[in-house]
């Protein structure tokens, strides 16, 4: 196989419904992802708008629980296997509220990318971001992509989308700000990382 026309093997991981997931979907359904492949949606919860859009597509599921498992380290060393059965090269976290572990990080050293809706290095280490910057007052937030290591909400930035805060802004006004850009930021994010050469960066486990 010539390796030059080989796709890059995606699996997306997502916790709840899975809104950038299912638009992430979407676009590949569209053909905007040019050199990569959706290979796998790995989700938790039901319903989820992502698992569903992906069956429609063809695009293999698999529901995995924490919950079922007797720890967090057990349940990603389960999706760990599941990740290599399916040669996957890279994992998109979209909305996935799980830490990872060492072990997880140490199988796919700078292959695991996850968003979240701030600005770095504003409000990080929190599940309520956008919460938190209306509640500061800042005029300005945003989305970052980024390669995680084992600093919660650190790592190597991929991309940055800023997010104006008009007064009298809340949380339902500010959302689909997020929504739409998050989409956007997607799509960037997965054409650096496809012409990105991995061995120019820094491993940081």
């Amino acid at each position: 196989m010539n390796t030059e026309n080989k796709k890059i093997n995606w699996a997306i991981l997502v916790t709840g419904w899975g809104r950038n997931a299912k638009d992430t979907l979407e676009a590949y359904q569209k053909g905007m992802l040019k050199k990569s492949s959706i290979s796998l949606v790995v989700y938790e919860s039901e319903p989820c708008g992502a698992a569903e859009k992906a069956a429609e597509l063809g695009v293999e599921t698999l529901q995995l629980k924490k919950d079922d498992f007797p720890n967090l380290i057990a349940y990603q060393n389960k999706l760990i296997t599941e990740l290599k059965i399916r040669r996957i090269d890279y994992v998109f976290m979209l909305n996935y509220k799980y830490v990872i572990k060492q072990e997880m990080l140490q199988a796919f050293p700078n292959k695991i990318i996850n968003i979240h809706p701030s600005l770095f290095p504003s409000f990080l280490g929190t599940k309520t971001a956008i919460q938190d910057a209306l509640a500061y007052g800042v005029k300005i937030t945003g989305i970052t992509t980024h390669i995680i290591d084992d600093k919660l909400d650190e790592g190597i930035i991929l991309a940055q989308k800023a997010i104006k805060i008009k007064e009298g802004d809340d949380f339902d006004s500010l959302y689909p700000k997020f929504a739409k850009k998050g989409k956007k930021i997607v799509l960037e994010t997965i054409e650096i990382i496809e012409n990105l050469s991995v061995k120019k960066l820094p491993v940081k486990i």
